[in-house]
């Protein structure tokens, strides 16, 4: 089985990473890692370029927790992780989560709003500490 988490290069990567990790530990499976871009991966500060993914993978291979980093560019996050959810190996999605206001949400849509309602399977939504 194998735990997807959803990473950015911001907190709310670190707090799902983290928790994704811990979660790993206890179901004794795998992290896939999926850090999308949909468009240009030079100006997406979310998208880890090459030191930022030395880093992530330096982090995982201390956890212990056997993992598998990916990078898909050109692609919504969104679409991206519902596909390596819809795997039948995938047991749980972890995500970070930002407070957004209503009317935040309204215009620009919460990505993890997406994730939550259309995911099969079950989703863990964490917040960094503040």
């Amino acid at each position: 089985m194998t735990i997807v988490v959803g990473y950015t290069t911001d907190r709310f990567g670190a707090a799902a990473l983290e928790a994704a990790i811990a979660e790993a530990k206890v179901r004794n499976t795998a992290l896939l890692v999926c850090n999308s871009t949909q468009g240009d991966s030079y100006v997406d500060a979310a998208f880890a370029h090459q030191r930022q993914v030395h880093d992530l993978e330096s982090t995982l291979a201390a956890s212990g927790v056997p993992f598998e980093v990916r990078q898909p560019v050109g692609v919504y996050a969104v679409d991206a992780l519902l596909e390596m959810m819809a795997d039948d190996d995938a047991e749980l999605l972890v995500i970070g989560i930002r407070h957004r206001n209503p009317v935040g949400k309204l215009l620009l849509g919460s990505a993890s709003q997406q994730l939550i309602l259309n995911c099969p399977k079950p989703v863990l939504a964490v917040k960094p500490p503040e």
